[in-house]
């Protein structure tokens, strides 16, 4: 089954006003409830199976009769309950009611025959004799399956279209409410269409969620992360740069910035829609297919299936290994271009300018740091064009196509933004739109982090965990009752103090893993404990952006005692490792690890403090406990790693010495 909208989907949000997307009032969706039919079925046709290919001369115990008149009920039972949804659907789509009913009675009719065939319930009176059962008439029983299964398979196949139309029906309503919106001409008016949009993207976005989630190929599964992810960042946008167009009607660069959003939110729709019905428009060539990646894996299947004889096929394994060579040297070259990259661009200081001289009116300032702007963008979009050529999976190379559409098309617009706050300084909306724009890099910036760790793992064997695009909020039932259950949620300030402290937080992991990389034995104790506590340090950062596993503040001080002890952990290691050391090493060592071991006691005690109203207060202490546990981790590895070097070096030479007198000796 492809389609479903899930119970936090669009169909519970119709649960929430009394009917669900179909009209009806099923609390977990309608799509939810053929799913559950379909996964109840499948299993008891299984056992219906297992039962036909019992032997003839098997003794009839009651229990097995009454096992197998069991089966034949809960079958009966489960098509009664999907034939009542099938007829549902039908009833609210009257292009598919026909072909729907006949399914649906297809369905039910398979149902009653194997209950009948597996009523055993008279099979040992006098009067039973001539009676059809599973063990007189197996070919009835078999024909009944076959036809249950095709008739379900049939229905849940229209249901299907019913999601795919009523998804295009839910971006036609967002794509007029746009077109309503690009015309407004008062505020007034502006807020009560806006409201309107509001409802219908969190709509769409539950039902293209949904989809996401049941997409089984994983470069659709990418193509649609995108273009959700452009759609909720950019419903932000379109609010400041519509309210910006309002307030100053005659700036052209205001104008300029709100058709940028308009015209990314609608390629963003249209290429949803391409996923769903599996359509290109005008014949595009999909350009994720172009890149070395792809060139090489292509070329990697055209040798093992074509027959060649023995010389070319030895030539092309000689390229082939060429090949893996030059893929390893790209793969270095781009990985480290682009934390370099990251890492410089870090704090953000061009942004910080542009806000700076919008807010002083200085349109000097602004073409200098436009111009700067547009250098950084240039770099940073060269740069994801060369990761897309390591990336190493479609879905990779997908994020790495949106990520360039990303900085080509945000950049542009921050300059237009810039342009006009320093074209009306005192204006708060125009201040606002700016900081909107601005945080969307950031956050991308931030992103490049996460897609970098992605591509490093997969060139490296370890298929890491994959994190998707946030979603637009959804609604849910009874919230007084789900307090307890709702992750914590920081201020605006509050967050973007967070996010800053994670970013950094972020980079340091990268530092340590480079460093662990250095090290020829993976295996070794130090590597697996600065390994784990780099792997928990990301799921950290991950939590400052509010994705990952992490989800609230109490999971997050399970997460942190857990580095902690971990901390300890390498510290114990590395003190057992510095007695094999001469006494100024074992010193310059012991001095790093009395830095590690009180950070890791005062984080302990961090986690320990109750968290009553203080919960910003508690993070903020411990992430920033964790940025410094992580310095010091990246410091220790390296210095560890020097001096395993160097005793080596001093083993190998004392070995040698001791050889050569040993040859001497003999001589």
């Amino acid at each position: 089954m492809a389609a479903s909208p899930g119970p936090a989907g669009g169909a519970a949000a119709g649960a929430v006003h009394g009917s669900g997307p179909f009209g009806l009032a099923f609390d977990s969706g309608l799509e939810i409830k053929t799913r559950s039919v379909e996964q109840t079925l499948l299993p008891l046709v299984s056992q219906i199976t297992t039962l036909i290919n019992h032997k003839d001369n098997t003794k009839k115990s009651d229990k097995t009769l009454q096992a197998i008149q069991r089966v034949g009920q809960a079958v009966n039972l489960a098509v009664g309950r999907f034939v009542k949804v099938g007829e549902a659907i039908a009833n609210e789509n009257w292009d598919l009611k026909e072909e729907i009913n006949i399914a649906c009675i297809e369905a039910k009719q398979a149902g009653e025959t194997i209950a009948a065939l597996t009523d055993m319930s008279s099979l040992n009176r006098p009067e039973s004799d001539g009676q059809i059962t599973i063990f007189t008439d197996k070919t009835g029983v078999i024909k009944a399956a076959r036809l249950l299964l095709s008739s379900v398979t049939k229905v849940l196949l229209l249901a299907d279209r019913v999601v795919i139309k009523q998804i295009i029906r839910s971006r036609n309503k967002v794509l007029a409410t746009m077109e309503r919106l690009e015309k407004v001409n008062s505020f007034q008016e502006f807020v009560q269409i806006f409201s309107q949009f509001g409802n219908e993207m969190v709509e769409f976005a539950h039902l293209t969620g949904d989809r996401q989630n049941d997409l089984k190929d994983e470069k659709k599964k990418a193509k649609m992360a995108a273009a959700r992810a452009v759609l909720e960042k950019c419903t932000m946008m379109l609010l400041t740069a519509s309210k910006t167009c309002l307030r100053h009607p005659n700036c052209e660069s205001a104008h300029k910035n709100k058709e940028g959003v308009f015209d990314r939110m609608k390629v963003a729709l249209d290429k949803v829609i391409e996923i769903v019905t599996e359509c290109k428009p005008n014949g595009e060539t999909d350009i994720s297919s172009i890149s070395i990646f792809t060139g090489i894996k292509e070329f990697k299947q055209s040798k093992k299936t074509k027959s060649i004889d023995e010389e070319l096929e030895l030539a092309i394994l000689k390229i082939s290994h060429s090949l893996n060579e030059l893929k390893k040297e790209l793969h270095s070259t781009a990985a480290q271009l682009a934390a370099d990259l990251v890492k410089y661009h870090a704090d953000h200081v061009v942004l910080k300018a542009l806000k700076l001289t919008g807010v002083e009116g200085n349109l000097e300032g602004l073409a200098e740091y436009a111009c700067k702007l547009s250098e950084q963008k240039e770099r940073l979009v060269e740069t994801c064009r060369l990761l897309r050529h390591v990336s190493g999976t479609e879905p990779l190379e997908i994020t790495c196509i949106h990520a360039e559409e990303t900085f080509q098309v945000t950049g542009q617009q921050i300059i237009s933004a810039a342009e006009t706050l320093t074209l009306h300084p005192s204006s708060k909306i125009a201040k606002e739109n700016l900081d909107v724009f601005c945080e969307a890099w950031e956050s991308q910036i931030s992103d490049m982090l996460t897609l970098l760790r992605e591509i490093n793992d997969v060139f490296e064997g370890r298929r890491g965990e994959k994190y998707g695009y946030l979603s637009l909020p959804k609604p849910m039932k009874n919230n007084a009752n789900l307090k307890s259950l709702k992750p914590d949620k920081p201020d605006s300030e509050e967050q973007a103090k967070i996010a800053k402290l994670g970013l950094k937080l972020g980079l340091l992991t990268s530092d340590a893993n480079c460093e662990i990389e250095k090290w020829e034995d993976q295996e070794d104790e130090i590597v697996r404990y600065g390994r784990n506590m780099s792997s928990m340090a990301y799921s950290l950062y991950l939590f400052t952006r509010g994705e990952g596993p992490i989800k609230t503040s109490q999971d997050l001080m399970h997460q942190l005692e857990a580095f902690a002890e971990e901390g300890l952990k390498l510290a114990s290691s590395v003190q057992a490792f510095s007695k094999q050391l001469k006494d100024d090493d074992k010193h310059m060592l012991l001095l790093e690890i009395n830095k590690l071991v009180p950070l890791c006691h005062q984080l302990q005690a961090v986690t320990k403090i109750p968290l009553q109203n203080q919960v910003f207060l508690k993070v903020d202490k411990s992430i920033t406990k964790t940025r410094c546990i992580m310095a010091t981790l990246v410091q220790l590895l390296s210095l560890c790693y020097k001096l395993l070097k160097k005793l080596q070096m001093e083993n190998n030479r004392w070995v040698s010495v001791t050889n050569k007198d040993s040859v001497d000796g003999k001589t």
